[in-house]
């Protein structure tokens, strides 16, 4: 029988996708109870976009979730951040799905994961069982929904993916009972000048418009002109919202014709990982950083290698220098075709004038964002490689003077408001060097809201190194205290009888935890790590150790800079 469901199996999988992403009979929804969204495929996130769809679970863990399509389980993955508990099925059309931030698996799942956690004396485990081990058919529950990882409240995470190259696709695309009936929403209009010749209503700033309309016709308030001459981009605050969701979602497609031509389109099918930092350039990451607030460009940086976009002119630019009065529309729609359009009008004005690059600031150090750039001032060292940058940057530096705890002066680099695609070294040689700590020692990023945010670093030639995301204030410091363990009223000997678990909470300082060890009667014990509250969550079981006894508990964490902490105690359960 086994033998028999093996060669069905993968005769099934030997042939090629034929699915039609609309086929509607592919995938059914993965939970039981009525579907409702509170986020879509694309929506705009912090560095990247959201992979699939978030799916209301009433507001309560422990709702059933199923298998979408007959397939097996290829790889099952437990961390305390990220997707937390997840499933990843393959099936036969050339798919597969991921059902992220559960809270536990089916009996027999959970079976399997826990001894492999036992086995490895880790929570964080990341498996890839056989095709034959956990078969599924379509409807099978194969988990139940939750909260875990870096999840904001329960839901369920979950996404279709291309299972050739791991490319997420928009789950919308495959009929399985979300409705929608509601036109996008359009708030605001931004519109750029793309160099320091380019004028918008004689100033060469952005200016920001409120949008009036409803119900899919949107213009701006009529008072309003906008006179450009040169070259000019734009940008829109938009969202879409879903029947019998309050959730503001992410819109499926952008448009931007000029007098009825198109010159840009921005469509929202599908992406690869590897370019969802790309995010950062498709949205304007100034106005993010200072007001919280996304702003969509119409028009593409050149460095901006999305995927996303098509039909591009001229990358979404116009060239406003013709005197003529121009036609702009914007055009966003859903998944559902449900369209929204913004029409307004532009003055061109003609200037004559030529281009003079790098005016606007002459103490910078010009960066093109195709070739590889090196900064070096005193005991700070920046090296930036081709195609970090989204664009061509004036690149800005100062320092500032030392506090308590800082082992180097306060480097500025650059600024917070541009962005970076991937890392560049930043080297900076401290002023001192406590005896005995130079392994302590480590790079902090201070975050405007005077967050300390600790660097992976390494030494390098004297210089204290680490490769960064980010520009920003920087400075040498250092990490020499251990994790801090709060037992949570767990005292010597006491009598948890009848108790389901305990809960001990774990945080550092700076650095950040590395690693705990914990072991119940000198035998190691799965202890889950609930990353986001930071409490370590050990449920008792009846296998491991026995009831109405007592019992010793030690628990050893250490930090990333190897500073280590212990908790001893004994208790009855």
């Amino acid at each position: 029988m086994l033998i028999s469901r093996i060669f069905i199996l993968s005769l099934l999988f030997t042939y090629a996708s034929t699915d039609n992403p609309k086929n509607t009979n592919t995938f059914i929804s993965p939970v039981t109870i009525p579907l409702s969204l509170s986020a879509n495929f694309g929506e705009l996130r912090i560095d990247h976009f959201h992979s699939g769809l978030d799916i209301k679970t009433q507001g309560v863990s422990g709702k059933e979730v199923v298998a979408s399509a007959p397939g097996y389980i290829y790889r099952i993955s437990v961390s305390p951040g990220g997707f937390g508990k997840a499933l990843y099925v393959k099936h036969p059309s050339g798919y597969s799905t991921v059902y992220g931030h559960l809270d536990r698996f089916n009996k027999e799942i959970e079976e399997y994961v826990k001894a492999n956690q036992y086995e490895k004396r880790s929570f964080l485990v990341t498996l890839y069982p056989s095709r034959e081990k956990f078969q599924v058919n379509q409807g099978d529950i194969i988990a139940y929904s939750g909260n875990s990882g870096s999840s904001g409240g329960p839901h369920r995470h979950y996404e279709i993916r291309k299972t050739e190259g791991e490319i997420p696709v928009n789950p919308l695309s495959f009929d399985f009972g979300v409705t929608d009936k509601i036109k996008p929403v359009i708030e605001k209009l931004i519109v750029y000048p793309i160099n320091k010749n380019s004028l918008i209503n004689n100033q060469n700033t952005k200016k920001w418009i409120n949008v009036t309309g409803s119900n899919g016709k949107y213009t701006l308030p009529s008072d309003t002109e906008i006179n450009i001459s040169g070259a000019a981009g734009f940008g829109i605050k938009s969202f879409d919202l879903l029947d019998d969701s309050k959730n503001k979602c992410a819109v499926y497609s952008i448009e931007l014709l000029i007098d009825s031509n198109k010159i840009f389109k921005y469509l929202m099918d599908a992406f690869s990982f590897n370019e969802s930092r790309y995010i950062n350039s498709h949205i304007d990451y100034e106005i993010y950083q200072k007001e919280k607030i996304y702003i969509e460009r119409t028009f593409v940086l050149p460095n901006d290698k999305l995927s996303v976009y098509k039909n591009l002119v001229n990358r979404g630019i116009y060239i406003f220098d013709d005197s003529r009065t121009h036609l702009a529309e914007i055009i966003v729609t859903d998944m559902n075709n449900n369209k929204s359009t913004l029409s307004f009008r532009i003055k061109a004005r003609a200037t004559g004038r030529e281009e003079v690059a790098g005016k606007a600031a002459e103490n910078g150090r010009l960066m093109p964002y195709n070739k590889s750039n090196y900064f070096e001032d005193g005991n700070v060292r920046v090296n930036i490689p081709e195609g970090a940058l989204y664009d061509t940057i004036w690149f800005l530096y100062k320092k500032g003077a030392s506090s308590m705890g800082m082992y180097s002066d306060m480097h500025y680099i650059h600024n917070q408001f541009t962005p970076v695609h991937k890392s560049y070294t930043l080297s900076v040689k401290p002023d001192s060097i406590p005896a005995g700590k130079k392994s302590k020692m480590l790079l902090i990023n201070l975050g405007e809201d005077k967050k300390r945010n600790p660097l992976n670093s390494y030494w390098s030639e004297g210089y204290l190194c680490a490769d960064v995301k980010t520009f920003g204030k920087f400075y040498a410091g250092i990490d020499t205290i251990g994790p801090e363990i709060n037992s949570n009223g767990l005292s010597q000997g006491a009598n948890l009888t009848g108790k389901r678990e305990l809960r001990i909470r774990i945080t550092d300082d700076l650095s950040g935890i590395n690693y705990y060890d914990p072991t119940i009667d000198g035998k190691w014990a799965l202890f889950e790590f609930d990353q986001k509250n930071n409490v370590l969550i050990y449920k008792f079981d009846t296998e491991k150790i026995g009831q109405g006894k007592k019992h010793n508990l030690t628990l050893k964490v250490a930090d990333n800079k190897d500073n280590i902490s212990y908790f001893n105690c004994t208790f009855t359960w």
